[in-house]
Order: structure tokens, then C-alpha cells, then sequence
């Protein structure tokens, strides 16, 4: 659901990719692997083609690693969960493997995207494009009526997708009762896994995003809030994530995703927040069930959200052969968890895939995956900052393109944060009404608070904007 959407110029995101040194081109060697990959490599001889998968994307996207079949059976649920065999096509030790190192993963600019894989994989004979024939790790996953995980199987298979949606179209056809019945139960379990989530410790920040988007000659700025489907698409992603995590943790090798859990100093702290920007904290319940009950679109509701965000710092990966980790867990997942789901635009993936395809089949672990294990936290450390850098520096040179020119008018604005570090001028963060920004906001603010900001910078080549209190 689009909440507010806003025009600005063309704009040239060439520099950013200067900037951060992104690739441009794949080197040769690598290309022709992928190419060569791409028309030779055989199919697995197990056949799904009979389950009639599809895949739910944003509309433009081509690189499609999921697609999903669910239904219900005696007593619960069943999950069938294709993923796009990356591993099939990469050659260990390759040019396209040591290139794929480099880059680590697809980093998105509004204007173009730097592929983790070249397009011959990742857009054509990998991605999981309807009515292709494609080669699959299929995840089958039953559960109970209570959401609880009762079996998994993990293969190689050849499968075929039926159908590419989108969020909205599958949004407005569950709003009309009239889903495909490859997903015709998603909400329902998508639903129960969330409550499932906040009977563990769950935490999801109902944010809107901020998105770029093409508009002809220009740029739209738009504010969207996330469909409901969404969420419950997700929870299938983290359901297989968590299934693939417990595979690894019982065969002693693997790569999760870990995050400390909030700190309890760190929750009272929210509570707090809480109080003082009148959010209801009722007796006992948990920080993730408070954090969904928020409107975003209040402003004593999004300052109190981005206080909770504050409880999700420190994602990172934590590779293990033989000792388990002490502390497994994810704490926004509040469970152990892997990254399995994304190998066309994540290197971690395809990795940890081919770990659980091991353990689960009893075989050895492969020495090439079970050497990069190590190295990858690093790796997809430095290339996370890298994607999310370019992602919020696109934000800041959009933002301050839009409001160029406008230096002395003011706004209608919400204060979300304080900033309150020392030697520095009192103020904090504040989100516009229109047009959709988010800026730093000097003066003597009240939290949770509206007022009216006056715009005193906005420079385009530092990416820089900055507001003073007007009262």
C-alpha cells in the first residue's frame, strides 16, 4: 500500500556506484563459465514438475530464488519450498565462484542492479520463471494445526513454476477470497507462524519503507506501507530458515544467522519509551506483540518504533564445525536461524544449502563448502555494509534532489528521535509529512511530538539536508 509518493527529477546514481566501487561488467572468464553453465547443465533426475509451485515478487523483479506450494492435510499444514539450485551451476573453484566472493551480494540501486550472479543465471536458466522447467532444493515441510514443525525433507528436484505474482495482486486477491490454490492457505499459516512468533520472543518492525521508483524522465519518492501478504510470505522464508538452522545445529557444521537477543536493561528502556509517548504496554506482553499493535502513521507511535529499533543492532553470521555455538539464536527471530532462501542474490546461501543437503542425505559435508564456511561471516559482513550503504545513500541523494531549491520553506513534521550526544547541537530525527523524508531536525525538540520544520540545507552533492525548529 502506497502511503504518500512524491516526484523528483531525473538524477544521475552513476556516482554512488563510483563511490562504493561497485563491479560493472563480469570479467570474462567468469561470463562465458555462466553462459557455458547455463545451456549444459542437466537437470536433476528427481521430477516435481507435478506440484504446481508459483512465485510471489515485485512485479519488475526476474530473479526469482522461491516459489512456494502450501496446503493443508489432516491435523495441520504442508510446505512445499523451492529454492533455485545456484550450486548446480557454480563450479567450485571457478572464476564464477571466485567472482561471486568478490561481490558477495545483488546490491540494488534505484536505477540499475550490481547481480551477485551474472544474468544468464540469475534472470534466465537459475531464476524460477513460470512455466520453466528449473532445477530446485525443495524444502517439504509439515506442521501441525498449532504451527508447530513435525517433519522436514530436503531434495534436489527439477520443478516448474505455474505462475509469477506480485504482492499487490496476491494481496487483492485474498482481500477478495479468491486466492490460486497453490497459496490459498498462506494466510492462514502465515498467521499462525506469526503468532507463533510472538509466543517465542518474536520482533517485527512494521516500518514503511522508503522507495525509489522510476517515473518517466524522473524519480518517484514513495512511502509504503508493507501488505499483509508480505508478512506471511515471509514467515515461510523464516520457517525454512529456522527448519535449516536445526539440521545444521544437530550435524554439528553450518552457518546461521545470529543476533543477540534484546537486553533486558535495553527493554526497559523501551517500556519506558513507551510511557512517555503513551503506546499501551499491556501487563505481560511481549515486546514483538507491542511493536505490531502500532500504528507507523502516528507520530508518538513511529518514535516509539524507532526506539525499537534500537533493540535489533548486531546481525551478523557464526560459522561452527563440531562445538555448536553457545548462543545460536537470532534475537528478532527468537530461534535459531539460517539464511537458505535468497542463493541468487546471497553468497551465504548457497553454501549453507549445500551443508543441509549433506547432513540431511548423511553424506560428508563438501570440502568446498565446508572451507568457505569460515570466511564467509566476514565476507557477507563487509558486503552487507556495502548494500546497505548504497541503499540508504540513494534515499539521502533523492531526498535532497527533491528538496533543493526549497531551503528557507517549512513543514509539517513528526519528531521520532532525540539525539542527545555530547558536543553537539541539540536535536534529532524528524520524518516530513510531505514530501516523504526522513532528516536531521536541530533545536530543542519534544519527542513523539508534530512541529514545523524550516529547511536550511539541502545539498544534493553531499547528499546532505538538514532542518532547524520553527515552532
Amino acid at each position: 500500500m502506497v502511503i504518500r509518493r512524491v516526484l523528483a527529477p531525473r538524477i544521475d546514481f552513476g556516482e554512488l556506484r563510483r563511490e562504493l566501487e561497485l563491479p560493472e561488467a563480469f570479467p570474462p572468464a567468469a561470463q562465458r563459465e555462466a553462459d557455458e553453465a547455463a545451456s549444459r547443465t542437466a537437470l536433476p533426475a528427481t521430477d516435481r514438475t507435478d506440484i504446481p509451485f508459483v512465485t510471489i515478487d515485485p512485479p519488475t523483479s526476474r530473479d526469482l530464488d522461491q516459489a512456494m506450494w502450501i496446503g493443508r492435510r489432516a491435523g495441520g499444514y504442508r510446505v512445499h519450498y523451492a529454492i533455485a539450485d545456484v550450486a548446480a551451476y557454480v563450479r567450485p573453484g571457478g572464476e564464477l565462484e571466485a567472482e561471486t566472493w568478490r561481490r558477495g551480494q545483488t546490491v540494488y540501486l534505484p536505477d540499475s542492479k550490481v547481480p551477485l550472479h551474472p544474468v544468464a543465471l540469475s534472470e534466465g536458466a537459475v531464476s524460477l520463471l513460470p512455466d520453466q522447467e528449473r532445477a530446485a532444493v525443495v524444502w517439504t515441510i509439515d506442521l501441525d494445526s498449532s504451527g508447530d514443525t513435525t517433519s522436514v525433507h530436503l531434495e534436489r528436484a527439477r520443478v516448474r513454476s505455474r505462475a509469477k505474482l506480485d504482492y499487490a495482486g496476491v494481496q487483492a486477491d485474498a482481500d477478495a477470497g479468491r486466492l490460486p490454490e497453490p497459496i490459498a492457505a498462506l494466510p492462514g499459516l502465515g498467521a499462525l507462524l506469526v503468532e507463533r512468533g510472538f509466543d517465542r520472543g518474536a520482533i517485527n518492525l512494521p516500518l514503511p519503507e522508503q522507495d525509489i521508483e522510476p517515473d518517466g524522465t524522473g524519480w518517484r519518492l514513495v512511502l509504503r506501507a508493507p501488505h499483509p501478504v508480505e508478512e506471511f510470505n515471509a514467515q515461510i522464508s523464516l520457517l525454512t530458515g529456522m527448519a535449516a538452522a536445526r539440521v545444521m545445529l544437530d550435524g554439528g557444521i553450518g552457518l546461521l544467522r545470529t543476533m543477540p537477543a534484546p537486553r533486558e536493561q535495553s527493554i526497559a528502556k523501551l517500556r519506558a519509551a513507551a510511557t512517555a509517548l503513551d503506546v499501551a504496554w499491556p501487563d505481560g506482553a511481549p515486546v514483538g506483540r507491542v511493536v505490531a499493535g502500532v500504528d507507523p502513521a502516528q507520530p508518538r507511535a513511529a518514535a516509539f518504533l524507532d526506539h525499537a529499533a534500537e533493540l535489533m543492532r548486531g546481525a551478523g553470521y557464526t560459522a561452527f564445525d563440531g562445538k555448536v555455538p553457545d548462543d545460536p539464536g537470532h534475537g528478532a527471530v527468537a530461534a535459531p536461524y539460517a539464511h537458505v532462501t535468497a542463493p541468487l542474490r546471497r553468497l551465504a546461501d548457497r553454501y549453507a544449502t549445500e551443508v543441509c543437503l549433506a547432513l540431511f542425505g548423511g553424506e560428508p559435508v563438501p570440502d568446498w563448502a565446508g572451507v568457505a564456511l569460515p570466511r564467509l561471516p566476514e565476507v557477507m559482513s563487509g558486503t552487507d555494509r556495502v548494500a546497505s550503504t548504497a541503499e540508504r545513500a540513494a534515499v539521502d541523494l533523492t531526498e535532497a534532489v527533491l528538496l533543493a531549491g526549497r531551503v528557507g520553506e517549512e513543514f509539517d513534521a513528526a519528531v521520532l528521535d532525540l539525539d542527545d550526544r555530547p558536543k553537539r547541537v541539540p536535536g534529532g530525527m524528524i520524518a516530513l509529512d510531505e514530501p516523504p523524508v526522513r532528516a536531521r531536525c536541530e533545536g530543542d525538540l519534544p519527542l513523539g511530538e508534530r512541529i514545523r520544520a524550516r529547511l536550511v540545507a539541502a545539498d544534493p552533492g553531499q547528499r546532505r539536508i538538514l532542518f532547524t525548529h520553527a515552532g
